[in-house]
């Protein structure tokens, strides 16, 4: 089974390591979702592969930490591209929540990154 959940929040950028010409290399912000797809069995007591109300709980600290802050300023988001900051939502969760298996992050409605985290 497959159970996602999205959360959101706002935050500048930059992209330090683009070319001085590119757009993004000015600081700038995006309203950013990122979903977090769990897999597993479905516990037959619960009916649950995960309850929603304990992966809230598990990312809370991580949206807090993001929301409404300069993304470049928080270790390991030095170069806060989507990629990058897939993968670190992913080291910071999959200990907590293991049936974690992908994230995606979206800076726009368009543009995306996906990780199934490894």
């Amino acid at each position: 089974m497959k159970i996602t959940q999205a959360f959101s929040f706002e935050a500048a950028h930059f992209l330090p390591n683009v070319a001085a010409t590119h757009r993004c290399r000015a600081m700038h912000g995006h309203s950013y979702r990122v979903e977090l797809r769990l897999e597993g069995p479905v516990d037959p007591k619960t009916g649950f592969v995960v309850d929603f109300f304990a992966i809230e709980q598990a990312v809370e600290p991580l949206r807090a930490r993001l929301d409404h802050h300069c993304l470049n300023e928080i270790e390991g988001l030095e170069n806060p591209t989507a990629e990058n900051i897939a993968v670190w939502i992913f080291a910071r969760l999959k200990k907590t929540l293991p049936q974690l298996a992908a994230i995606t992050v979206y800076e726009t409605k368009d543009s995306f990154a996906e990780y199934e985290g490894k």
